[in-house]
């Protein structure tokens, strides 16, 4: 069997891996292994296929990868459901104490709770949703 096959093989199994474990590092091997094949395929000897699928494994592990994770994993930049009413402004439709009170979120009513306890807030007022517990807006007065 010629030598650039055997590296195709190689490279093709080391890629299916990589669908499977989702490393990056299986697959920067495959595509060592295919340059590697592209060089058997040129005719360089068994030593120097060797030292070619080396330098490319290195350069892709070393450099490219962890480029390629810092891509991948990303921290989620928008927020969904209640967690995107968290930090908006709310008004007061009842007077909101430590107890109990109404506001609306952006055209939702909901029930809410003064965040300190010992405030009321007036109805009218506008206040920040500083959390949501449930469905409780606990709330602060703007400045």
């Amino acid at each position: 069997m010629d030598p650039w096959l055997i590296w195709l093989i190689v490279s093709v199994v080391l890629i299916v891996a990589e669908i499977f474990t989702l490393t990056a590092a299986l697959g920067m091997l495959g595509v060592a292994a295919l340059i590697t094949a592209g060089s058997a395929a040129a005719g360089l000897s068994t030593p120097f296929q060797f030292l070619v699928f080396t330098v490319v494994s290195a350069v892709t592990l070393f450099f490219l990868r962890p480029v390629a994770l810092r891509h991948l994993v990303q921290p989620q930049t928008q927020r969904f459901g209640v967690d995107a009413l968290v930090g908006q402004a709310a008004y007061v439709l009842s007077e909101v104490t430590g107890r109990e009170g109404r506001v609306r979120i952006g055209g939702e009513e909901w029930t809410a709770r003064s965040y300190d306890e010992t405030l009321v807030i007036p109805r009218g007022a506008t206040v920040d949703v500083l959390e949501i517990s449930g469905s409780t807006a606990f709330v602060y007065p703007r400045e």
